[in-house]
């Protein structure tokens, strides 16, 4: 099929999809689950030929870690999909109700957005995460993996679609794409299409909005910071900045720059150099940082670098408000940290820190939709409007409003003798 009709077949799937009940939804998933896992020699097979010929291809160390798809992996997806069958259906919620007169009575209720178009990177177990999520808000999914997994990318959607027909989910609502011309074509397909969430640089997501109509959500980069304040405990500041580089560098989550406080700057610079080089992490500072620890000097091209390797830019500031300035100028919206034992700074980065997640005292690595608790995640948003941050079941659905009435016309409300409306808030309890 044409990617045209494709579109059409998961636009059809969907208005059926929205309206299967929860038990079906959730029986489909734990069919997904189990799936996957009496597939798993398959799944890693076809994995592994994917990882040869990125290899082959000379791909990046970090890419090929994305790219691994083995039996740990496996294992993780399916208790991402286990903890979602126990979130609540986000479909079908009344989120507020009001009597506009006697018999006359509005409810805002949600329900899904329908087709979502998602394009991603090589990572194979962020098209088991997107497509379950899309199942459980009710949304039918075209979904565009990285060529690199092709192999594996192929498999999992099988399974998946497989699963969902078996269990009575609607024929055509996964769909999986494989080349950039299929990327492209999708673009232009507004009349089926809803939403887009493009994964990957700024260069590719600017690319995506500039070449559609269709509304798109998501993030370029992420250009994540940990500041470590004058008030910081210093043994709390060096594990938190470890992990937040360190725990998986290749992701959007992990750490890119360092800011220190000028303050404690000669004590803690040298212990944390000493921590990442450990892990085999290179720094490149600024001026004052190399004038108290070796580093490679760091260019006004690092600070705004998002670089997913053994690689962070340090810089000393004087104090939390140049920390915040800075932050703000070269981040990019994604998720920043404060280390300190003060009560007061935090609340003031975290009130003026312009990113979508903003911690105090743990590892940026937590900006997670499974460690939200939100079931994983189609991605991280960086938008203003409708999502922001982790965007889990409840940034995959929209709302309608419903009025029910008894025979109410418009004319009734206009005029000299006009009735009047009660505008009564309704306690969503007694309905």
């Amino acid at each position: 099929m044409s990617i045209a009709e494709l579109a059409a077949t998961a636009k059809s799937a969907s208005i059926k999809l929205a309206a299967v009940e929860t038990q079906v939804k959730n029986n489909a998933l734990a069919e997904i689950a189990g799936a996957l896992k009496r597939r798993s020699d398959e799944i890693i097979s076809a994995n592994r030929q994917d990882l040869a010929a990125a290899e082959k291809n000379d791909l990046a160390a970090p890419l090929l870690k994305r790219l691994k798809f083995d039996q740990g992996k496996i294992a993780e997806v399916c208790a991402g999909i286990e903890s979602l069958i126990n979130l609540d259906d986000p479909v079908g919620k009344t989120l507020s109700a009001t009597e506009l007169d006697v018999g006359l009575e509005l409810y805002k209720v949600s329900c899904p957005i329908g087709v979502i178009g998602v394009v991603f990177e090589s990572r194979p177990d962020a098209l088991v995460q997107i497509s379950t999520l899309c199942l459980k808000s009710g949304n039918a999914v075209l979904l565009k993996g990285g060529s690199e997994a092709v192999k594996t990318n192929r498999i999992l959607a099988e399974i998946i679609a497989q699963a969902g027909e078996k269990t009575g989910l609607p024929k055509g609502w996964i769909q999986l794409l494989e080349t950039r011309q299929d990327v492209a074509e999708m673009l232009a397909l507004d009349e089926y299409i809803d939403l887009i969430i493009p994964r990957g640089s700024n260069q590719f997501v600017r690319y995506i909005m500039d070449n559609t109509t269709i509304a798109v959500l998501g993030h370029a980069e992420g250009i994540c910071h940990v500041y470590v304040d004058g008030d910081a405990d210093l043994d709390m500041a060096v594990n938190i900045v470890v992990d937040s580089k360190c725990q998986y560098v290749a992701v959007c989550n992990a750490a890119e720059t360092l800011l220190v406080d000028e303050t404690i700057a000669a004590t803690f610079l040298p212990r944390i150099k000493t921590a990442l080089e450990q892990k085999s992490v290179e720094l490149r500072g600024c001026e004052k940082t190399r004038a108290i620890i070796a580093a490679k000097p760091a260019t006004e091209e690092d600070w705004s670098t998002e670089y997913l390797d053994y690689i962070i830019s340090v810089k000393v500031v004087a104090g939390v408000d140049e920390a915040i300035e800075h932050i703000n100028r070269y981040g990019s919206r994604h998720t920043d940290a404060i280390v300190t034992g003060s009560k007061e700074k935090p609340a003031r980065f975290m009130d003026l820190v312009d990113s979508a997640n903003v911690f105090w005292n743990c590892s940026t690595r937590f900006s997670d939709g499974y460690r939200y608790g939100l079931g994983a995640e189609v991605g991280i948003s960086t938008n203003k409007i409708h999502a922001r941050g982790p965007v889990g079941l409840e940034g995959l659905v929209i709302y309608k409003w419903k009025l029910l009435g008894s025979g109410q016309i418009v004319a009734d409300y206009c005029g000299p003798n006009a009735k009047k409306f009660t505008h009564r808030k309704i306690k969503i309890s007694d309905r």
